[in-house]
Parts: structure tokens; C-alpha cells; sequence
């Protein structure tokens, strides 16, 4: 049985949707947190970029997002995972995974995105350790060492250039699956960038830090980290189920205030971004969680429940 309506409704629980949540909540809002506790970037020891939190681990900025929800009682957080979300602008419905039922004038979805399996063979266990997916979040602590970029085409170029500014010593890795042309390679190696095209067969570390690679005909070669090319998917399919507009990433579409296509339905954070750091999400889930009030207030302004 749905709870008396509230205000609105948060899925997901990490930066964007806490920073939304703090939002409403010093609007008096009444507001519902639901998170499933499983952020992304929960195998990572550090989180960087964030001014006065850089440094922070994942963990410890959600504790601190948590304690300064705290003062605010028209906030409630609920460890659970949204299974279903339906009904339209005004009253709407979320129902978790263990059948409770919630109800809320305005939804925002924060549930970021989740990594595809990593198929290369001892990339998981270095993952967040010694190879990551953005050099502005981690590129200063792999400064000057030598990093393989496991990548292809456009993504490896770029991440070729990009890298320049934290060290030297540079190789892109394609894992033998091409994706480079011939043009390619040569403007890499015309600007110090050596290239691999051999199938990997197993990145070899120790207590999480990347030693060497070994690919399958019995060569390798030391490396001190890596920056590779993840694949993601949505964290959630329930905007799209709402009948929010998204790309084929399943990110959703939504203007600079977190608006999707369908009428009080939100965004924030990496569920409508690529711009995969925390002071984004953040920034996101602050302009979602004013929208959702401005768009509240006139509401009640004009008359409308």
C-alpha cells in the first residue's frame, strides 16, 4: 500500500542524487533516497577532482553526503533497488524490489551506469587499482609512468593526445581486433606513441598494480598502469520504460536542468551525462533537485495538486 504522496522520488543515491535530495530537502520537500549501495565507482580507493573532497574515497564522500542529509527530516534514504515505475506528471508510482510501494509527484533518476564484464583476462582484479577510464580522475597518480591504453579508433587516439600531459610513455594496445588504420598508427608513432596489435593473453600485476602484459604468442611487455575503454550500459531501464527519450547507451536525453522528454520526470548524473566524474554529478543532481522545486512551486501556485 502507497505511503502518503510525496514530493518526489530519487533513484540512486551517489553524488547526483544525493546533491539533489540536500536540494529539496532545504526546500522543506518531501523526499524519498532510494539506492541500492552499489555505485560504480565503488572499486576505486580515491575519488579526484571534487574541490575540498579531493582524494576522498567513494565510500566516505557517501557518508559524509548521508550525515549532512541528516539535519533535514523531510528527507528519507531506503537501502533498496527500484524494480518498477510507472503512472504519469503528478502521481507517480515505484514500487521496490521487495513489493513496497511509493508514491511521489516528481521522479529524478540518478542510477549513473554500470560496467559490462571485463573480457580481458586480469583487467578486473586491477581495475580501480592500477587501470582506470578517466585521466583527469586518476591521471595524476599514474604520472610518468609507462601506461598502455587499451583502446581503438577514435578513442584511442584521443586518449593518445590526451595522456601527454601526465607522461611520455605511451602505448596503445588494440588487443588484435584492429580499429586503427594505417594513418593511424603512423601519426601515433610520429608523436612517440608505440602500438600494439597483438591479442592479449593475460596483464600480470601484483597486490593490484599492473606489471606487465603477455599477449598470445608468448611476447610481453612491462607496463606501470592502464587507461582502457570500458563498456557501459544503463544503470536502470525505467526511464525508458517511463517512455524517456535515450540514446542507443541508454543514456537519457535531458535538458542542462536534468528535464527529460516525459513531464516530471528527471535526470541527473551519469544516467544523462558522459561526463563520468563526481563534481558533475553532483552539479547535475544540485540543478535537477532546483528544477523539481521550481517546478513544484508554480504547481501549487497555480492550483495544481
Amino acid at each position: 500500500m502507497a505511503e502518503t504522496r510525496l514530493d518526489a522520488i530519487i533513484i540512486g543515491g551517489g553524488p547526483a542524487g544525493l546533491s539533489a535530495a540536500l536540494v529539496l530537502g532545504r526546500a522543506r520537500r518531501d523526499v524519498l533516497v532510494l539506492d541500492e549501495g552499489k555505485p560504480r565507482n565503488r572499486v576505486t580507493k580515491e575519488s579526484h577532482g571534487f574541490l575540498t573532497r579531493d582524494g576522498i574515497s567513494p565510500m566516505e564522500l557517501r557518508r559524509i553526503g548521508l550525515e549532512q542529509l541528516a539535519p533535514y527530516p523531510s528527507v528519507r534514504v531506503l537501502e533498496g533497488r527500484a524494480a518498477e515505475a510507472a503512472g504519469d506528471n503528478g502521481r507517480f508510482r515505484v514500487v521496490t524490489q521487495d513489493g513496497e510501494t511509493y508514491e511521489a509527484r516528481k521522479l529524478i533518476f540518478a542510477t549513473g551506469k554500470k560496467d559490462l564484464p571485463l573480457e580481458v583476462p586480469g583487467l578486473q582484479e586491477i581495475y580501480g587499482r592500477s587501470a582506470f577510464v578517466c585521466p583527469f580522475c586518476d591521471g595524476w597518480e599514474m604520472r610518468d609512468r609507462s601506461l598502455a591504453i587499451l583502446a581503438r579508433g577514435d578513442h584511442a587516439m584521443h586518449m593518445a593526445k590526451l595522456l601527454a600531459a601526465w607522461t611520455p610513455q605511451r602505448t596503445v594496445l588494440t588487443n588484435g581486433e584492429g580499429g586503427l588504420d594505417e594513418a593511424q598508427i603512423a601519426e601515433l608513432e610520429a608523436h612517440g606513441v608505440a602500438v600494439r596489435t597483438g591479442t592479449i593473453r593475460r596483464l600480470h600485476a601484483r597486490d593490484g598494480m599492473l606489471e606487465r602484459v603477455e599477449w598470445t604468442d608468448g611476447a610481453s611487455e612491462p607496463f606501470g598502469g592502464m587507461i582502457f575503454a570500458s563498456q557501459l550500459a544503463a544503470g536502470s531501464d525505467l526511464p525508458q520504460r517511463l517512455g524517456c527519450r535515450a540514446d542507443e547507451t541508454g543514456t537519457v536525453e535531458a535538458n542542462e536542468m536534468g528535464q527529460t522528454s516525459v513531464p516530471g520526470v528527471y535526470c541527473a548524473g551519469d544516467a544523462m551525462t558522459a561526463r563520468y566524474q563526481i563534481v558533475h554529478a553532483a552539479a547535475f543532481g544540485s540543478s535537477a533537485g532546483a528544477a523539481v522545486v521550481g517546478e513544484l512551486m508554480m504547481e501549487a501556485w497555480n492550483g495544481r495538486d
